[in-house]
Formats: structure tokens, C-alpha cells, sequence
């Protein structure tokens, strides 16, 4: 219940405990706190029980810790109908991205060494090589004052 309270934390809250009430109606506060936990608790499995004998014969198997996505996802990779572990096991994302990775730095090397050798034709944003590749490391020439569009008084 209280998995994610450290030791520190815990001595905090008695501390605080022991100020807050008292050492003398500390004990009956701690009584009355359980107390209520306890009808909580009660409360709670006859709600479960009566939801298990509404459901029937059908759901006798039925968990409510199944209504959580993570335990539902995890039985079901557990169970395994669907062939997701061959799924998941088949793609390795880490290897896909390597792969990715050498393709793009085996094109930033061809590029580099074929660039003196092929004419870079510009056009609008990219520079391309001769083999049809774009370069985009290349920044876009700067256009002149020749190549203004023209200027539209109905647009403006």
C-alpha cells in the first residue's frame, strides 16, 4: 500500500503525527484511521462481489486488476494469440536506426567525395548533384535584385 514512502518520509509524517494531535490522542487517532481503512477495505470487496455475481457464470475468471491498460497488455503479450512476440522480436529499433544512421553518413561521405567532381546545379533552395541527389547542407544562393517578383497593387 505504501510502496513509495521512504524511510525519511515516514519519520516526517510521525513527527508530524505526534505535533499535530499529540502523544496523548495519538493512539485513538491511529485506532480511528484503521478503523476506517479496514470498513474501506470491507466496503470494497463486497462491492467487487457483487459486480462478480451481476456479471454470472461467464466472468468467474474476471479481475479488476485487468481493467488497468498495463496489466491488460501485459497478459496479453503473456498470452500471446496474436503472434506479438514474433511481432516485437522481429523489429529491433536500434538496429533500424543504425542502419538509417550509415545510410545518411554513407551519402554525407559519397556526396563529399563526388562534389568536386559533379557539377552543382542550383536550384530554388537545394543544391543537386549530378546523380540526381539533393544536397541540403549547401545554403540556398541569395537571390538578386533582378529576381524580385514583381510588385502587385491589387494584392497589397
Amino acid at each position: 500500500m505504501f510502496n513509495d514512502i521512504g524511510p525519511l518520509e515516514l519519520v516526517t509524517i510521525v513527527v508530524l503525527a505526534v505535533l499535530v494531535f499529540g502523544p496523548d490522542k495519538l493512539p485513538k487517532v491511529i485506532q480511528d484511521v484503521m478503523r476506517t481503512v479496514r470498513k474501506i477495505r470491507e466496503f470494497s470487496e463486497s462491492a467487487k462481489a457483487d459486480i462478480r455475481s451481476e456479471l454470472g457464470p461467464e466472468f468467474k475468471d474476471f479481475e479488476f486488476e485487468d481493467l488497468n491498460p498495463k496489466t491488460f497488455i501485459r497478459k496479453q503479450l503473456d498470452n500471446d494469440e496474436l503472434g506479438l512476440k514474433e511481432i516485437r522480436n522481429g523489429f529491433d529499433l536500434k538496429k533500424e536506426m543504425a542502419e538509417v544512421t550509415d545510410a545518411v553518413h554513407s551519402r554525407d561521405t559519397d556526396a563529399a567525395a563526388s562534389g568536386s567532381s559533379a557539377s552543382a546545379i542550383s536550384s530554388g533552395s537545394a543544391a543537386s548533384s549530378g546523380d540526381g541527389r539533393i544536397d541540403m547542407t549547401k545554403k540556398p544562393e541569395e537571390p538578386g535584385k533582378d529576381d524580385r517578383p514583381p510588385y502587385d497593387a491589387d494584392a497589397t
